[in-house]
C-alpha cells in the first residue's frame, strides 16, 4: 500500500476524451461487455490488492460514467433503471470495480440539484471528457457520520479546507476529489479539488478484508485552497429531492451484482466440481434435491430483490422529475426496501457457495471467498436493521424517513 506512485497516476489519467453513448440500450450493452474483460483477472487482483488501473480507465472512457449526464448538458440523462443495472453488471464481475464510481455517479445528481448553471456546465463537461470523481465524504472518530470536522473558511475569492477523510472510494484513481465539509454554522459544501492540488494527499491504506482493490483509504486535507467556483452549497437535503435515496440505490445495485457473481459461481462451480453426497445415490452434484432447491431459492430471491430494486428506480426517477415529500418520502421507502432485499441476498449466496460447493471450494486456489468478504463489507455500509425500522415506521405511524445520504 502507501502513495500511488506517479507513474501509476499518470495511468489513470484520460489519454483521450471519452466514448459519447448514445442510448441507454448501447449503455447496458457496453456494460455487459466491459463485465465480461472485468471478470477476468478479477480473483487475483483481489488476491494480490491490485488495484485495477487499466481496467478503471476503460470503465470511464466507454462513456458509462457520464450516463447520468443530463440531455442539455451533452449527456443522455439515462434512467436510474438503467444506472442500476450497469452497477449491477460491473459488479457481478468485479465487486470493487462495481463501487468505485458510486460517488461519482451520486455527485452528478447532486449537480442537478446544488450546482450553479456555470457549475454544471463545467463539471458535466470534465466527465464528458473521460475525467473520473473520487470522493472525500466520511470520516472516522466522530459522534456519527454525519458529524462532519473537516471545515471550510473563505478568504479572500477563495476558500480554506482542512480536515481528514476515510472510506474515500475512487479517491486515489480520480482526476478530482470533491469534499464534504461544513462552516462553522454548519452549512454543509461540496469543494471539487483537483487530484494534484497542493495540501491534498491521499493515501493508499485500505485494509479491509473485502472490496481490497477499491482504494477507500484516507485522505488528508492541509489547508487545500479552493477556488469559489469550484464550491457548490448542498441544499438538496434541506429541500424535498431523492439525494439520499440515489446514494443507497446504488450501494443496493452494488450488492445485487454480488449476489449474482456469488449464485453463478455456485452454479458453475456445482456443475463442473461438486461430486454428490453418498447418501444422495447420484450420479452427479446437479441431481442432488437439496442443492437443486437451494439454487431455486437463491435464483428466486435474487429475482425478488432486483424487481424490487426496478421499482425503486422508477420512483427515484419520478422523485427527481416531480420534486415533492411525498415523491421523495416514496423513493427513501422503496430503495430502504431494495437495500433490505439485495443484503441479504449477497450475504446468503455468498454463504451457500460453500455449503452447495463442497470443502475444496474454500481452498486459496480458488479463492471463492472474496464473494463472502466483498458481500460482508459492502452490506455494512449502512445497517440494514434500521432499514426494517424506517419501513415499519413509515407504514405503521406515517413517520417520513429522515433526509441525510444514509437514507
Amino acid at each position: 500500500m502507501g502513495n500511488l506512485n506517479i507513474d501509476q497516476y499518470i495511468q489513470s489519467t484520460p489519454k483521450q476524451t471519452a466514448h459519447r453513448i448514445q442510448s441507454e440500450a448501447e449503455a447496458i450493452e457496453i456494460a455487459k461487455q466491459l463485465a465480461e474483460k472485468f471478470k477476468q483477472g478479477a480473483a487475483e487482483r483481489d488476491q494480490n490488492r491490485q488495484l485495477p488501473i487499466d481496467e478503471l480507465n476503460e470503465y470511464s472512457q466507454s462513456g458509462l460514467w457520464a450516463i447520468r449526464v443530463p440531455k442539455e448538458y451533452g449527456g443522455i440523462g439515462a434512467s436510474y433503471r438503467t444506472v442500476v443495472e450497469v452497477f449491477k453488471t460491473i459488479s457481478s464481475a468485479d465487486g470493487s470495480l462495481g463501487q468505485i464510481p458510486q460517488n461519482h455517479v451520486a455527485i452528478l445528481d447532486t449537480l442537478i440539484f446544488d450546482g450553479s448553471e456555470q457549475q454544471k456546465q463545467f463539471f458535466y463537461d470534465l466527465v464528458l471528457q473521460g475525467n473520473r470523481f473520487g470522493n472525500a465524504f466520511s470520516e472516522i472518530g466522530n459522534k456519527h457520520v454525519a458529524d462532519f470536522q473537516t471545515k471550510i473558511r473563505k478568504e479572500g475569492d477563495d476558500y480554506i479546507v482542512n480536515g481528514k477523510k476515510f472510506f474515500s472510494t475512487g479517491a486515489l484513481l480520480a482526476q478530482w476529489i470533491p469534499i464534504v465539509t461544513v462552516d462553522d454554522e454548519g452549512n454543509v459544501y461540496l469543494a471539487f479539488t483537483p487530484r494534484e492540488t497542493e495540501g491534498l494527499t491521499i493515501v493508499n491504506d485500505w485494509s479491509s478484508f473485502g472490496q481490497k482493490t477499491t482504494a477507500s483509504g484516507t485522505v488528508i486535507i492541509e489547508n487545500v485552497r479552493v477556488p469559489a467556483q469550484y464550491v457548490v452549497p448542498i441544499n438538496s437535503f434541506t429541500n424535498p429531492t431523492p439525494t439520499g435515496a440515489i446514494s443507497q440505490i446504488l450501494q443496493a445495485a452494488i450488492d445485487a451484482g454480488l449476489a449474482r457473481a456469488a449464485i453463478e459461481e455456485t452454479i458453475n462451480y456445482v456443475k463442473h466440481y461438486t461430486r454428490p453426497w453418498i447418501d444422495a445415490k447420484q450420479e452427479s452434484a446437479t441431481e442432488d434435491h437439496f442443492s437443486i432447491a437451494a439454487i431455486g431459492d437463491l435464483k428466486t430471491r435474487l429475482l425478488a430483490a432486483e424487481a424490487v430494486l426496478d421499482l425503486a428506480a422508477d420512483q427515484v426517477d419520478l422523485a427527481i422529475k416531480e420534486q415533492t415529500e411525498h415523491n421523495s418520502a416514496q423513493a427513501s421507502i422503496l430503495v430502504a426496501q431494495a437495500k433490505i432485499l439485495t443484503t441479504e441476498i449477497a450475504i446468503l449466496a455468498s454463504n451457500k457457495l460453500f455449503e452447495l460447493a463442497g470443502t475444496r471450494s474454500t481452498l486459496a486456489e480458488h479463492n471463492l471467498d472474496r464473494h463472502w468478504r466483498n458481500a460482508r463489507t459492502h452490506t455494512l455500509h449502512d445497517p440494514v436493521r434500521w432499514k426494517y425500522y424506517i419501513v415499519g415506521n413509515f407504514f405503521l405511524n406515517d413517520i417520513q424517513p429522515e433526509r441525510h445520504a444514509w437514507l
